[in-house]
């Protein structure tokens, strides 16, 4: 959810290295965009907190220790008050497509300029998927043309939140047809769960820009 103009942004912020968690920590409380609610050092620590006070994004090291960025992004994403997610790594290798997969709204560079992850967290809470790393019009350009005309409205409604039972009751169909839907999307768009199924839908939204 975006802030208002009078609302800062509430920021959590995890990362193992106790010298870039202080720099990331002093950056965010010097913009008067962000209110900065807590830090971690770990997964766990960051769940935790999480759970008891919501926060709008979260800013994670894709190595977070132990249970790492991706399960992290798993396991909150099916919370009600979940945060969008930020994830901040090496652009080398497969991370951002991997964080995206995951779930993560967006990406930043460890090695980038400190403004370029003050804006992503801002586009972040305003409900901009931000990877600028990955082509995302090649990654959806043949899974989305793939999903029936009903896969892609149940694609659609789960965007939205709606739940097995929203859908069930919205499609008129049994809540059993709508896990078979839901299982048929998921291959297709080779996720593993609704959290990434959504994620992937807000990224082809990007198709165009």
């Amino acid at each position: 959810m975006a802030a208002t103009a009078n609302a800062p942004i509430d920021v959590m912020l995890a990362d193992s290295n106790p010298l870039v968690l202080s720099a990331m920590s002093e950056i965010f409380e010097r913009d008067s965009r962000f209110s900065l609610v807590a830090t971690s050092a770990t997964a766990e620590g960051f769940l935790g907190t999480v759970m008891r006070v919501p926060v709008q994004v979260g800013v994670v090291d894709w190595n977070l220790p132990v249970l790492g960025a991706a399960k992290l992004i798993e396991v909150l994403r099916e919370q009600a008050n979940a945060p969008r997610f930020v994830v901040y790594g090496e652009t080398t290798g497969e991370i951002p497509r991997l964080a995206m997969q995951a779930g993560a709204a967006g990406f930043a560079a460890r090695s980038g300029e400190v403004e370029g992850l003050l804006e992503t967290c801002a586009d972040v809470a305003a409900g901009k998927m931000v990877f600028p790393f990955i082509d995302v019009r090649k990654m959806q350009q043949d899974p989305i043309q793939s999903l029936s005309r009903k896969e892609r409205a149940i694609l659609e409604a789960l965007a939205q939140g709606m739940s097995n039972r929203d859908l069930s009751k919205e499609l008129q169909i049994s809540t059993n047809t709508v896990k078979f839907h839901l299982s048929n999307i998921y291959e297709k768009l080779a996720v593993k769960n609704r959290a990434q199924a959504i994620a992937y839908f807000y990224s082809s939204q990007l198709k165009g820009g």
